[in-house]
């Protein structure tokens, strides 16, 4: 069975900031070189680039202009709040402790 060597191993666990002690060496060598084989296989796939489809549906955006409107004043919000102390809206407490 192909297995990477250790300072292959050594690499790839500094990069992922990692300690491997002695006895996974050899454990991490096997199993990251199947991984390597695996993700190589992705490589050998044929693909035929005209019939390549990266997703099935075209989206279109449709944007509209910004318009300038008038905002509703604070004094007719007023009127529709239940509860508001001089500038702002008072809400009941949704923090449960």
């Amino acid at each position: 069975m192909d297995k990477l060597s250790r300072e292959e191993v050594m690499h790839v666990a500094h990069l992922a900031r990692i300690g491997v002690s002695e006895s996974e060496l050899n454990r991490y060598s096997v199993q990251l070189k199947e991984l390597l084989n695996e993700v190589e296989k992705i490589n050998n796939v044929e693909v035929d680039e005209e019939d390549l489809l990266i997703t099935p549906v075209e989206h279109t955006t449709s944007l509209r202009e910004d318009e300038n409107k008038n905002s509703i004043s604070f004094e007719d919000v007023k009127k529709n709040a239940p509860k508001t102390d001089g500038n702002f809206v008072e809400v009941p407490v949704m923090i449960n402790e």
